[in-house]
């Protein structure tokens, strides 16, 4: 398995360690629950140097990202950040990934850890305006401090006003005594804080200056089993679950990321314009459960008659709000918010209601 720079550091602090997307990742620590808990109530911190980076450069690298990204990047300045995806073909997403502008005339591309070489292949094979392109995968490492106090415990590190730093927006400044660190207002939990993107090599005095400055706060690291928990309460997407090489942007309810706009031609867009204009066979909603039980990926949803309407593809019983939640695509009747449906968990059928996202207000 690949490993991070801080792959050793889990394993000493006693980890529960397993295969993600080719990395040995920590899954929990200290428990799910008790790590999902201090994010929301006080800072975590998640090593997500598995992710990648890929660099867009020159004088056509908007051109290049206009082509592959379904958002309108040709409104992005300088410091600020953009949800996008990688629309397919054939009306499915490569990746869903994160556009930085870095500079005037570069662009980074933050995709996800198992799509590294696929979306790779995909910014190489599109590239016909001549950008230029660096996987920077390997020579980035990234550490995501997330919950309500971990502004202030990452203040203490850096001379950079993190207050003035908007949501989605970013700087670069010197942090914990190392230079050229981007300091992101990002992150995958709905509980607030920063992304840190820094050269491996400063790995270990950045993840120890963080902990001995967020000590006062009860600062703990967090694995990915919370990772998971936080990001499916705000209902946020996540690739290979919710979104994949079949399902659309527009089912996934990410029309929001999805621009029409004169001049930008990307990949299907017709297909989806169409989709967006006529509706689409399916959409993904997401539900509660009114009856004691856990959703789980691939469970069957019925109807009241026990017909399959879909498949649940996130679930978990939420840490905070200590009920079943989930989300499925489902036929667009029974999408609609109130709707009553079932979920069969170990050959029952129990009832849940569709749900207005998110579901942790």
């Amino acid at each position: 398995m690949k490993t991070t720079p801080f792959t050793d550091l889990h394993i000493a602090l006693g980890a529960k360690m397993h295969e993600f997307a080719g990395y040995n990742m920590p899954v929990e620590y200290s428990g799910i629950m008790n790590e999902h808990l201090a994010v929301c109530r006080s800072v975590g911190v998640f090593d997500v140097s598995h992710m990648g980076e890929i660099k867009v450069k020159g004088p056509h690298a908007l051109a290049l990202i206009q082509r592959l990204a379904s958002n309108d990047a040709s409104v992005l300045p300088v410091g600020k950040v953009q949800y996008s995806c990688f629309p397919n073909e054939t009306g499915g997403i490569v990746d869903d990934i994160l556009i930085y502008h870095y500079e005037e005339e570069e662009y980074l591309l933050v995709v996800n850890a198992a799509n590294i070489e696929k979306d790779w292949d995909w910014c190489v094979s599109h590239n016909t305006v001549g950008a230029a392109l660096e996987n920077a995968s390997t020579r980035i490492a990234q550490l995501a401090v997330q919950g309500p106090k971990a502004t202030e415990t990452l203040q203490r590190l850096t001379p950079v006003d993190l207050s003035a730093i908007p949501y989605y927006a970013f700087t670069t400044g010197v942090f914990a005594g190392c230079k050229n660190v981007i300091l992101s207002n990002t992150g995958y939990t709905g509980a607030g804080g920063f992304e840190l993107y820094f050269r491996p090599e400063d790995s270990l005095s950045v993840w120890n200056a963080i902990f001995e400055a967020g000590q006062p706060d009860g600062i703990l690291p967090v694995g990915l089993g919370a990772r998971d928990t936080l990001r499916l309460e705000m209902g946020y997407c996540l690739y290979g679950n919710d979104l994949d090489d079949t399902t659309s942007p527009i089912e996934a309810g990410l029309g929001w990321i999805t621009k029409f706009v004169d001049g930008k031609n990307f990949t299907n867009r017709a297909a989806l314009e169409r989709q967006k204009k006529e509706g689409v066979t399916r959409k993904l909603c997401a539900f509660e459960l009114t009856e004691k039980g856990i959703p789980r990926q691939g469970y069957d949803m019925v109807d009241e008659g026990g017909n399959p309407i879909g498949k649940v593809t996130s679930g978990t019983m939420s840490p905070l709000m200590r009920k079943g939640i989930g989300l499925g695509y489902v036929k667009p009747e029974y999408a609609v918010t109130g709707t009553e449906i079932r979920i069969r968990v170990r050959n029952k059928n129990l009832t849940a209601q569709v749900v207005k996202l998110p579901f942790r207000k």
